[in-house]
């Protein structure tokens, strides 16, 4: 057997470093009554945001039909469009992440 294939495979291995995402939809957001504040301890009350992801993304899958103010690590463009439409706020919450270095 060649000894390429007898070394074990060892290398970079991103998921380690990847973000992950919570993925809410805009129409779910219709569950608040207007004028709510939704951020993330709403969401995971509510049930929307579950699990051990620490970050939340809204996307714009749906319609909203209430006035929000939504407190989010990250918005589609279209979901900030479709809150913004009905008055809405779009909030991001900032990262506890160092920014990357520049190479």
């Amino acid at each position: 057997m060649p000894l390429i294939r007898r070394i074990p495979k060892r290398g970079f291995n991103n998921t380690r470093h990847a973000t992950n995402y919570i993925p809410v939809n805009v129409e779910s957001l219709n569950l608040f009554d207007e004028g709510a504040t939704v951020d993330e301890a709403a969401l995971r009350n509510v049930g929307l945001a579950g699990g051990t992801c620490t970050s939340i993304k809204i996307l714009g899958d749906g319609e909203v039909t209430k006035k929000l103010t939504v407190w989010a690590h990250k918005f589609s463009a279209a979901a900030k469009a479709k809150i913004e439409a009905k008055g809405g706020v779009c909030q991001i919450i900032p990262s506890n992440r160092p920014p990357a270095a520049k190479v």
